[in-house]
């Protein structure tokens, strides 16, 4: 049985176009664009008819960055792979690309068929996998090649959290020359975690124990400086290198050098980057708690630079990494100790409409909102043309997207399974409507259509930007 579905009457936006056009959607994919009106689109006949006079017509949004049921800190994560994935859903997200986890002493394919077994069945959009790489030996180099050729083709070090993801410097080393062999990609959280470590016990015995330490602590020259420090490897190793959640000036300021230079060096930042600060770190009350994630909120003064490097492409993806602990019983393990306060934020739903609200506030383009959200984080992590764009032959992952409505973020009416929001009270200018994942509508004129077990795991070819 074929199913079709014609979507009329709005302005289709990808990365690189903006037409007021017909999409026909057919058996999941899709099938054609016509201009609106024409003899051509006027023939289409479907089962299913969507007006979309008025609204924009934009790809499902890809977020490369998130941790469902994540353990980390004596907790897990609150979103569910099915909670998760519905709230994407509700925020103009069709794609997500999770993080599998190797834990020290254990392969990498345990840690990805324990990722695989979460999310087998539960996802509502479509999903796929990074590895995160705990334990570099002979073993797991020799995993990293496989994994490559099954599409799990990024790997994630830590240059942070020593005793549990850390990596030295000669582990960084020997991954990276590995991936530079099978064609890889490392992703890398840079921080130097061992210097924190001695900044984090100087502040504890100071008596300096409120959220608000977690940023001072965790300096911006010290994610400047393990940036630099990643670059440099890679380029020995003659690697690629992709930096998560770009937080500080002086780090994207490494990027764009390394950039300059013609490396393969790419950068994401995160909305909370974006739209937060160290202001919200210093909430009184434990409420800085959170907003306690890792590379921290920085002064306000930082995100002027963000917003430059994404205009000026040394920033290429905006991704959430979101990781949600709820502040009832979660967060509150850090009362008295920041360094106990869980790392991570929830914002899987917002991410679209966050960076839509930058198009408003005049920080980018239509068509780069379209990029960092959708087209880039596909290209980046293999799954482009499939993911991403509105185009023949795509998954007809589409959202219809409404750019005047207005909504005011709220914990009472997000769908992420966490008891509040990092934006709670900020009004924003445009909503999404209805999602199709490969041609099937999750999301209807504001009502969840969807269903657990409809998203499929989805593997990668290799990062489509290297040289």
């Amino acid at each position: 049985m074929s199913s079709r579905t014609v979507i009329r009457g709005g302005l289709v936006i990808t990365a690189s176009d903006e037409l007021h056009a017909d999409v026909l959607v057919e058996d999941g994919r899709i099938a054609a664009l016509a201009a609106s009106g024409t003899p051509a689109a006027e023939a289409w006949t479907a089962e299913r008819t969507i007006d979309a006079t008025g609204k924009y017509v934009i790809p499902g949004g890809v977020d490369a960055h998130t941790h469902m049921e994540l353990p980390f800190g004596g907790t897990f994560a609150s979103d569910s792979f099915e909670t998760g994935t519905r709230a994407a859903a509700w925020g103009g997200t069709t794609t997500i690309i999770d993080f599998a986890v190797q834990s020290v002493g254990h392969s990498l394919r345990e840690g990805l068929d324990a990722w695989n077994a979460k999310a087998d069945g539960k996802c509502a959009i479509d999903y796929a996998f990074h590895m995160i790489v705990s334990d570099v030996n002979q073993d797991t180099l020799k995993e990293m090649d496989l994994l490559v050729e099954e599409g799990v083709t990024s790997f994630k070090q830590f240059m942070a959290y020593p005793g549990v993801f850390y990596s030295d410097d000669g582990q960084i080393l020997r991954a990276m020359q590995r991936s530079a062999e099978n064609g890889g990609l490392i992703m890398m959280h840079a921080e130097n975690g061992i210097a924190i470590d001695v900044l984090v016990e100087q502040a504890l015995a100071r008596g300096e124990t409120d959220p608000r330490y977690h940023g001072e602590v965790r300096k911006a020259l010290l994610e400047a400086e393990a940036t630099h420090r990643a670059i440099k490897l890679a380029q020995v190793a003659g690697a690629p290198l992709y930096v998560v959640h770009v937080s500080a000036q002086e780090a994207v300021a490494e990027l764009a050098r390394a950039r300059d230079e013609g490396l393969n060096v790419f950068g994401e930042t995160c909305p909370q980057y974006l739209f937060l600060s160290t202001d919200n770190l210093a909430e009184p009350d434990f409420e800085g708690s959170k907003y306690v994630c890792s590379t921290p909120l920085r002064p306000k003064e930082h995100q002027k630079y963000l917003w430059r490097g994404l205009r000026t492409n040394d920033l290429q993806v905006v991704s959430t990494d979101h990781c949600p602990f709820c502040f009832v019983g979660q967060k509150e393990l850090g009362r008295g100790d920041f360094s106990k306060i869980p790392n991570g934020l929830p914002g899987v739903e917002n991410r679209m409409d966050l960076l839509h609200q930058a198009v408003v506030d005049g920080h980018i383009s239509r068509r780069r909102w379209i990029e960092i959200a959708c087209a880039t984080p596909a290209r980046m992590f293999g799954l482009y043309p499939k993911k991403g764009t509105i185009a023949p032959g795509a998954d007809a992952d589409v959202v219809i997207y409404d750019p005047g409505a207005e909504q005011v973020m709220s914990a009472e009416t997000h769908h992420m399974n966490v008891d509040y929001s990092a934006y709670e009270g900020k009004r924003t200018t445009g909503r999404v409507e209805t999602v199709l994942s490969r041609g099937e509508p999750v999301i209807t004129e504001r009502e969840f259509t969807g269903r657990a077990g409809h998203g499929v795991y989805t593997p990668r070819s290799t990062c489509q930007y290297l040289n």
